[in-house]
């Protein structure tokens, strides 16, 4: 193979895009909200303009701001690895038992660091449900610190859902009762206690959720697990000199990133697949940290789904971007390739985040259904009036939605059950440009109505629970709720939701 020589000509890795990565923008053309009964303080807070009155800490922030765009690069992938595959879990009896633990991991050879998992000492299992079905989730928290168990991207129940007001303190179980109620997606789940989200996430507590009906049942994709179907979860961290994580010495308040990657846990993975077409389900699960996945060869691949479900076709792309929190379904076709061939998906910045090796003797052709799902933004849905507006704004420690930062006891939206409301987000740029905010709403997949004013494009032509919105930005997305409960809605670069960017809709 040639793949060492590959390497080497793509170790200078220079600059990675985070998921709060610092923009240039024009000046603000687009006020949305009312500012007329803001303080003085509120207004140099939001305008990020007047600094007089600053501490010496939110100085600090403010030049930290500058560090993002100039990030710590991430390390190529050698290949070294054969890639972990989560263990596939289904219900039995209608249960699926799901326990927060802690232990060791082996991430480099001969050395075991400490790591937080679900159903073992890191990450977690896929867990496989079918629309229709009643299942509950029995939770435990087997960690030494309390913790919840937030279902992303699930339609359920408020007080199912997992947000903050659901701690398990250590040793508690709850029982978490649903009936699956949408389509086929691929879903996630991790913690979302109030303060230790970032840091729980960090050390390891992150697992998938497969969700099928009876239309993908029946589609013509790559659909066996481990053989043509894999999972793949991309998270990058920092080590220290003994090989372990130390969340709290390399915190940063805009996003914590590191220098190493790690691919479902795997340290230099490689995943072997057959001479086929090959379903790739991506979760960018990084606290702060894009991924824009591109092929080395600049041969296109499909993208097939959204975070919440199937596209209506196949989408030819070179790229996709993917923020922290979403997740796409692609699909890629290595028939055309053999056992010499050097295929590997890079990063942005041409970085190698993971080698195929193409097995010839493993071939599976299948052509992938031209027709997928029968999504669709109705022209009611398009006409209807903005009733709810939100202002991302700010950096660091001082993050706010509408001007304020996250009080668990203060209800900030009320919405009723079964509505339909268009929610416009506004991403306000500071004096330095502005970052990217990846903006989520618990219990609900939304539709994207429009991004400034244009109709999306093909590929978020589908549902979604998390959205990149760039500095300058706003987008319109129809939100409704099935079920009732209190619900977060927050940016998912993790230090921004624990630093206050995040607030809560009571669903009536």
């Amino acid at each position: 193979m040639k793949f060492n020589l590959f390497v080497t000509t793509l170790l200078a890795s220079s600059v990675i895009i985070a998921g709060c990565s610092a923009t240039s923008s024009e000046t603000d053309k687009h006020e949305t909200m009312d500012h007329s009964n803001m303080t003085d303080e509120e207004m140099a807070n939001r305008e990020g303009m007047d600094h007089s009155n600053m501490t010496d800490e939110e100085m600090d922030m403010e030049n930290g701001h500058a560090s993002h765009t100039n990030l710590v690069a991430l390390n190529n992938s050698t290949g070294e690895n054969e890639l972990a595959i989560p263990q596939l879990i289904e219900p039995k009896d209608g249960i699926v038992n799901i326990n927060a633990q802690q232990g060791t991991t082996e991430i480099f050879k001969g050395v075991q660091t400490q790591t937080f998992g679900y159903n073992g000492s890191f990450l977690g299992p896929v867990i496989r449900v079918n629309e229709g079905e009643t299942v509950i989730f029995r939770t435990k928290n087997e960690l030494a610190e309390s913790t919840t168990f937030h279902w992303h991207g699930v339609d359920i129940p408020g007080e199912g859902d997992g947000g903050p007001h659901q701690l398990l303190e250590p040793g508690e179980m709850k029982d978490v009762k649903f009936t699956v109620s949408q389509g086929a997606s691929t879903l996630w789940f991790h913690p979302h206690p109030v303060g230790a989200t970032a840091e729980q996430v960090y050390k390891g507590l992150a697992g998938l959720i497969y969700i099928e009906d009876n239309n993908s049942k029946n589609l013509e994709l790559p659909k066996e697990y481990g053989v043509n179907d894999f999972p793949l979860v991309f998270q990058d961290r920092e080590f220290t000199d003994e090989k372990q994580f130390d969340y709290q010495a390399v915190r940063n308040d805009d996003g914590t990133i590191g220098d190493t990657l790690l691919v479902n846990g795997t340290l230099n993975p490689k995943l072997t697949i057959g001479k086929e077409k090959v379903r790739l389900r991506l979760l960018n699960g990084a606290n702060a940290r894009n991924y824009t996945f591109k092929l080395n060869t600049g041969d296109k691949f499909q993208q097939v789904a959204t975070d919440g479900g199937l596209l209506n076709k196949p989408t030819e792309m070179s790229e996709i971007t993917l923020t922290p929190g979403e997740r796409a379904e692609i699909i890629v076709d290595f028939s055309k390739y053999d056992s010499e061939s050097e295929v590997v998906l890079l990063n942005e910045d041409d970085a190698i985040l993971l080698q195929f090796i193409i097995d010839e003797q493993k071939v599976n052709p299948i052509e992938i259904s031209k027709n997928l799902n029968d999504y669709v933004v109705t022209d009611e849905e398009k006409n209807l009036p903005v009733t709810k507006k939100l202002e991302l704004f700010g950096m660091g420690k001082m993050v706010y939605i509408n001007g304020k930062q996250f009080d668990m006891n203060r209800i900030d939206f009320s919405q009723k059950q079964g509505e339909t409301e268009i929610w416009e987000i506004y991403n306000k740029p500071d004096a330095m440009g502005g970052m990217i905010h990846p903006f989520h709403i618990h219990g609900t997949q939304f539709k994207v109505v429009s991004i400034d004013g244009n109709e999306p494009p093909v590929n978020l032509q589908g549902w979604k629970d998390t959205i990149s919105i760039e500095p300058g930005q706003a987008v319109k997305l129809a939100v409704k709720f099935n079920h009732k409960g209190i619900y977060m809605f927050h940016c998912h670069v993790l230090e921004h939701e624990e630093n206050g960017m995040m607030g809560q809709v009571e669903v009536i």
